[in-house]
């Protein structure tokens, strides 16, 4: 029992509260769990707007974990490419107990390119809460997210995050918000959605912009008070839709959604239903609730919860899980179309096998099948040629993101440029645009929309405030490959940029995004210090001494628009004048080196990236010199006579 004495109670009260409320779960855990006191959101933000920090703050004052427990920042982001790149790439539940309830949050994706985490969990939540940078303000990905929660008829909660960070003008973002509720035609209900301000870094939030408020007290309360209980029937017959799969070394596949009707327990027998298929049997081994950062077993799990279940061989988003195998299949969520396609193949480079242990066709396209059945936004097709698999995807770092986590997992394989997915409308190409949103400083203006026009964009509308401009920007899709890496060199960094998918228009022509050629190696074998020297002379390295190379590799960038081949295997011969090392000691401008996402977008459509758990390398399609120009030549004369 907790008591309050004396004059220092009143500066104590809010930590009282908040110990207080921590401790109920435990006083309260034989209080059965009913549909009524569980609360279902989902947060959702423009990406770096802070969701997943605020993730953190509502466990950690919810009491989710000891006083002496040590918690990494960003915990909900649990991948090794989250932490490094800084983002949130795959949705992941948890949930806390906040007095005697329930409530289940779902941490979304803030990146365009895995906008289908978000369209996926729509079903599974029954509120979301929007978090909006009080500097910011609203950005593309804010529309993009707020559209797909209002469309699904969800409440919305908002939070204005980071109201102590220079310039933050919360009031102002206020209005900003609503006018884009209007512009979403929410409904009335939607409209009049409670507003909170505080920072999710340090820690609180009030319902005015006050930097001295203690707690998120109030943003917790908020959301059991304005969310509304699952609209569920415990009575009735089992029925849950799959929004997310888990996966286990113990159990297996792990079926992850909200329980929309009746009760599940463990050896129960339900049906996996599959729209327009024979339905399956299967018996529950295993039920999972979600707590904080763990899981436990459960005997039993009630409508309205968000749950995992296990003990199916296969199980995929988007399907059923019933108690009668008659009962009908739950329509999902419509997920938005991919943009942009490209190759997957396997290495077919001279030291392919050597690097990683999974190099087959069969292993290759096993690994795709297997994301994309996890991953909505991904579609993966076979080709005419053996060995190449067609892969759609929202934009080229969801596809880079696949390709790192299948190096990690020993896999070698070829990936293409990416191309944008074209569409025959009225019997015309039609190919997607994006509304681009871009805020640079303003003597960096000039050169980011000459760059701009050169991708064929169109400059809609302009600000300038503090010393940076806002520019709004039509685009064509294809023109925005590689123009985040050539926005940072514009504006030394300081550019930032996103963007939305607006609409199909008729084609608009050839757009060259490099306009620089290649240096190719002509022979294989190690790269050496002296030929380097004479190599650097005519452009940049992209290789080190000592490095394995091949005939057909891309070793440099030549200035010129032509592909110049070379040899970076050329020893130094001694002769009386001259030793084998007299030319160490000259160094070599240090070599490029690229990440996966800029060398994808780097390549021309004849140029392949080679992707291995060891090495990153650009090479030819063609790996042969006589072969290319044969290629070439074919192509040019079919171009004519065509």
């Amino acid at each position: 029992m907790f008591r309050i004495d004396g004059d220092s109670s009143l500066s104590h009260f809010p930590a009282c509260i908040l110990a207080f409320r921590a401790v109920i779960p435990a006083v309260m855990s034989e209080i059965p769990i009913t549909p009524d006191r569980i609360r279902n959101i989902a947060i959702i933000a423009h990406v770096d707007h802070g969701k997943t920090t605020l993730v953190d703050q509502m466990l950690k004052q919810a009491g989710s974990f000891r006083e002496n427990q040590t918690v990494d920042d960003r915990a909900m982001d649990s991948m090794d490419q989250e932490r490094e790149r800084g983002i949130t790439i795959k949705a992941k539940n948890t949930s806390i107990r906040w007095g005697d309830n329930i409530i289940n949050i779902v941490d979304t994706p803030g990146h365009a390119d895995f906008g289908g985490e978000v369209e996926r969990v729509m079903k599974m939540v029954d509120g979301v809460m929007l978090v909006v940078d009080a500097y910011e303000g609203p950005q593309a990905q804010t529309r993009f997210v707020l559209k797909k929660a209002l469309a699904a008829g969800l409440t919305p909660i908002v939070f204005v995050n980071k109201i102590d960070r220079a310039n933050a003008e919360p009031l102002e973002v206020h209005d900003k918000v609503l006018e884009l509720f209007l512009d979403l035609e929410a409904t009335e209900e939607q409209f009049e959605a409670p507003f909170l301000y505080g920072s999710a870094k340090n820690g609180f939030a009030d319902v005015e912009p006050n930097e001295n408020a203690p707690d998120m007290v109030p943003l917790l309360d908020a959301i059991m008070e304005k969310i509304p209980a699952p609209k569920v029937d415990p009575e009735a017959d089992f029925t849950m839709l799959v929004s997310n799969i888990d996966w286990s070394d113990y159990v297996g596949r792990i079926a992850i959604g909200k329980i929309l009707s009746g009760t599940v327990s463990v050896a129960d027998t339900v049906w996996r239903i599959h729209d327009g298929e024979k339905p399956q049997r299967a018996k529950i081994s295993k039920v999972f609730e979600y707590n904080a950062l763990a899981t436990s077993e459960a005997e039993i799990a009630v409508a309205g919860n968000i749950v995992g279940l296990s003990g199916f061989e296969d199980v995929d988003i988007g399907e059923t899980i019933a108690a009668d195998s008659e009962a009908a299949h739950i329509p999902f969520v419509e997920i938005d179309p991919p943009t942009v396609m490209m190759s997957f193949a396997v290495n077919d480079g001279p030291f392919a096998g050597t690097e990683g242990d999974r190099v087959t066709s069969r292993e290759i396209r096993d690994r795709l099948i297997r994301e994309g059945r996890t991953n909505v936004s991904i579609k993966v097709e076979d080709t005419a040629s053996a060995g190449e698999f067609k892969v759609s995807a929202r934009g080229a770092m969801q596809v880079a993101v696949v390709v790192e986590q299948m190096r990690r997992e020993g896999y070698e394989v070829l990936v293409t440029r990416p191309t944008v997915i074209k569409r025959e409308i009225d019997g015309k190409m039609h190919e997607p645009f994006e509304t681009l949103y871009l805020e640079v400083p303003d003597d960096a203006v000039g050169g980011c929309m000459q760059s701009l026009a050169n991708r064929k964009g169109t400059t809609e509308a302009m600000s300038a405030k503090n010393g940076r401009t806002n520019l709004e920007v039509t685009i064509p899709t294809r023109g925005l490959i590689g123009f985040e890496f050539e926005l940072l060199n514009l504006t030394s960094g300081e550019g930032i940029m996103s963007h939305l998918f607006k609409e199909y228009r008729p084609d608009s022509g050839d757009i060259r995004t490099r306009h620089t050629g290649t240096l190719v190696s002509m022979e294989k074998g190690e790269a050496m210090n002296y030929s380097l020297l004479n190599i650097e002379t005519r452009g940049k390295l992209f290789i080190s001494p000592g490095e394995n190379v091949y005939e057909g590799m891309i070793v440099g960038e030549n200035p010129r628009t032509d592909d110049l081949p070379v040899n970076p295997t050329k020893a130094k011969h001694v002769t009386n004048h001259r030793a084998a090392g007299s030319d160490k000691t000259v160094n070599l401008t240090p070599a490029l080196k690229f990440s996966l996402e800029r060398a994808i977008e780097y390549i021309e459509p004849d140029e392949l990236v080679e992707a291995t758990p060891k090495n990153i390398r650009l090479r030819k399609r063609i790996l042969d010199a006589n072969e290319r120009k044969r290629a070439k030549k074919k192509a040019d004369t079919d171009s004519v006579t065509g």
